[in-house]
């Protein structure tokens, strides 16, 4: 198989020229422009960061990829997908606040922001996944799948369980409805918090599959185990997170997924995808904190092949020097560290991430194999 060709600039600028030109200039050099996107609707899939986190993809990026969209005759909106934990994006109306309070408007991007899989995360589609072996069919955002073409735009950093979170992840993850997600993390049905639960029943008008129960006297809801098929629809319909999945899946079966989900997206139309790995972060930006970044900013990155793109991020990371006073750093001078000659292990040792990337060869997404082109 011929590499795959990835296209990298650094973060250094010339008086006059930022990086959001700088961006524009690379997407263009790596071929976005043999896109037809002339009339066409194209999807920018993103992470707007959770509240309290301050490491996300700055505005200005989405911006210029935006702008390049519309230079070329696309339709561009940002999208993301509903998150299936609580915080401030589990759904419509609060992650459009959190997006435009984390500076995410049309007005600074110039183009549309939409959540892709609706007010409460059940707005979703079922794609079929061509030889997949753990999804045969993944739960995507239903905007995200009426695009004519998809565009990835990821912050490349850490991630507490798989190693890194790049393209695949944003693409995979990110993409999946509040369902989509409940495949790819969970092996289990929800539980409810009697704490918490209202006794409101907005959620058992979600259950289709009569996998809920009332209790009139105590005026509580409760899974019913033997009907429950484990959906997590209900889980978006609870406003006061009583409702959550404590049965998660393990790595390698969370890694396979996200390829799997990876591949049901972009498979049967253009896409094109970006990585800047920059602010890289120990852990994902859907915490509402971030610490110290592990690595210092490497540059930008570009390519139709996101493969070939995370594996490239990853080994410009791993030949990059540790920053101090980090996560990182703090492991490696720890008594007990044990050298894995990978920077994202050796910061988060139980987190896993080739089987991801091992996975997604054998699947047909990409390929493994790239040839560098620096601008």
């Amino acid at each position: 198989m011929e590499k795959s060709k990835v296209y990298f600039t650094d973060f250094r600028t010339t008086l006059g020229q930022g990086l959001p030109t700088k961006l524009k200039k690379l997407i263009r050099r790596a071929g976005i422009d043999q896109i037809d996107m002339d009339g066409k609707f194209v999807a920018i899939k993103m992470h707007f960061g959770e509240l309290g986190n301050i490491s996300y993809l700055r505005p200005n990026y989405a911006k210029a990829v935006a702008d390049v969209v519309k230079e070329l005759g696309g339709h561009p909106f940002l999208t993301d997908c509903n998150t299936l934990y609580p915080g401030s994006r589990k759904n419509a109306l609060e992650h459009l606040e959190c997006a435009w309070e984390n500076g995410f408007t049309p007005l600074t991007v110039g183009c549309p922001v939409i959540i892709a899989d609706g007010l409460k995360g059940t707005d979703d589609i079922a794609v079929p996944v061509e030889g997949g072996e753990y999804i045969k069919e993944a739960k995507i955002g239903r905007a995200i799948m009426d695009a004519d073409i998809f565009i990835s735009l990821s912050h490349f950093k850490g991630h507490e369980m798989t190693g890194f979170g790049g393209a695949i992840k944003n693409i995979g993850m990110g993409c999946g409805s509040r369902a989509g997600k409940k495949d790819q993390h969970n092996n289990g049905k929800p539980q409810i918090d009697p704490d918490k639960c209202k006794g409101c029943r907005a959620c058992l008008r979600e259950c289709a599959n009569n996998g809920l129960s009332y209790d009139e006297g105590a005026h509580k809801m409760s899974i019913n185990a033997d009907n429950c098929v484990g959906c997590g629809r209900c889980i978006g319909a609870c406003n006061f997170d009583a409702i959550e999945f404590a049965n998660w899946a393990a790595t390698k079966d969370l890694n396979c997924r996200m390829a799997e989900y990876t591949k049901a997206v972009i498979s049967g139309r253009p896409s094109f995808h970006i990585s800047l790995v920059v602010d890289v972060s120990p852990n994902c930006d859907c915490h509402s904190e971030n610490d110290a970044p592990i690595l210092p900013n490497v540059g930008m990155f570009a390519s139709f092949d996101p493969l070939a793109l995370d594996q490239a991020c990853v080994d410009a990371c791993i030949n990059s020097t540790p920053l101090p006073n980090s996560q990182l750093t703090d492991n490696m001078a720890s008594d007990d560290f044990v050298d894995h000659h990978d920077h994202f292990t050796n910061s988060t040792p139980e987190s896993e991430w080739k089987s991801c990337l091992e996975h997604a060869a054998k699947i047909g997404i990409g390929n493994r194999e790239y040839e560098l082109i620096k601008m």
